[in-house]
């Protein structure tokens, strides 16, 4: 069984970041088809998944393709059970379940302002009147969640469910645009920036490297909210491995970290490991030998 998932720009695309966590955090196989947003090369995907019109679109086992986010996530709890993509208790799954709802439907001030930008965290944004009235309805829904049923972990319910991953973005653009919000909400925003299966997509991003110049604001920049990256760099071979740690391949392309240099199949692998060595299980394990 293969699906198949279009995704956009990782460091723009809050879509497709949601589209991807629905497989990423519940242990569901997908092959990523990527398209750069706002040219031809994305037309080209999107025309490869008929008759989806945005991104994230999910191709099924059985050929059908489905557009939209919300009805991707039902469609994989529906089709995988087991993999518990909304909460167990039916209050709970039918508050994560409307949360996510809106989700899909309202912050319009908030979205039109504070795109999502992965690559750049600012120190003030100046946010409007209307922008912070979408923060507090937010702020809401997040405690409410939260305080009824998230006290047994970081998440609205407790563990990682589909709500979630609604929100990610939403508290990516907390981040980046440094917006004031309570600090229990604050709390919520961190668990997100500290969580693996972010940091990956983060790093996979950076390692893209696609800029987006209308995703620029002119704010005074900082440095990412999130948890500090070790400090690695490109190097030159030879490296103590000769395989790479994702594919098994031979190496080509190198880091250094902590003085010692490891060696990857492509400078993709490579890259998305210097952004962020320790968002990589594979890498890490490495490491430690």
């Amino acid at each position: 069984m293969t699906y198949h998932l279009a995704i956009g720009d990782r460091s723009y695309s809050s879509w497709s970041l949601r589209g991807w966590l629905l497989f990423e955090k519940f242990g569901l196989p997908v092959r990523c088809h990527a398209g750069v947003l706002y040219t031809e090369d994305f037309q080209r995907l999107l025309a490869e998944f008929p008759p989806a019109r945005t991104v994230p679109a999910l191709r099924l086992p059985e050929g059908d393709v489905i557009s939209e986010s919300l009805a991707i996530a039902e469609t994989l709890a529906e089709r995988h059970p087991e993999a518990g993509l909304w909460p167990e208790d039916p209050a709970a799954r039918a508050m994560a379940r409307s949360m996510a709802a809106e989700m899909c439907t309202s912050f319009s001030a908030l979205r039109g302002d504070c795109p999502m930008n992965l690559l750049v965290s600012y120190e003030d944004s100046a946010p409007r009147a209307e922008v912070l009235a979408d923060l507090a309805r937010i702020g809401v829904l997040w405690a409410r969640a939260r305080d009824r049923f998230g006290t047994a972990g970081p998440w609205l319910f407790g563990r990682y469910t589909a709500a979630d991953a609604f929100f990610a973005p939403v508290a990516t653009r907390i981040a980046t645009y440094n917006l004031p919000v309570s600090a229990g909400a604050m709390d919520y925003v961190n668990a997100h920036l500290s969580d693996p299966s972010f940091r990956r997509w983060r790093a996979m991003g950076k390692a893209q490297n696609l800029i987006q110049p209308s995703y620029a604001k002119p704010f005074a920049e900082r440095a990412w909210p999130g948890p500090a990256p070790l400090p690695a760099e490109i190097a030159d071979g030879p490296s103590e491995n000769t395989a790479c740690p994702y594919s098994g391949d031979p190496v080509t392309d190198f880091l250094r970290l902590e003085g010692r240099v490891w060696g990857f199949c492509n400078p993709f692998c490579r890259d998305r490991t210097l952004a962020d060595p320790e968002a990589w299980p594979a890498f890490m394990a490495m490491l430690a030998r």
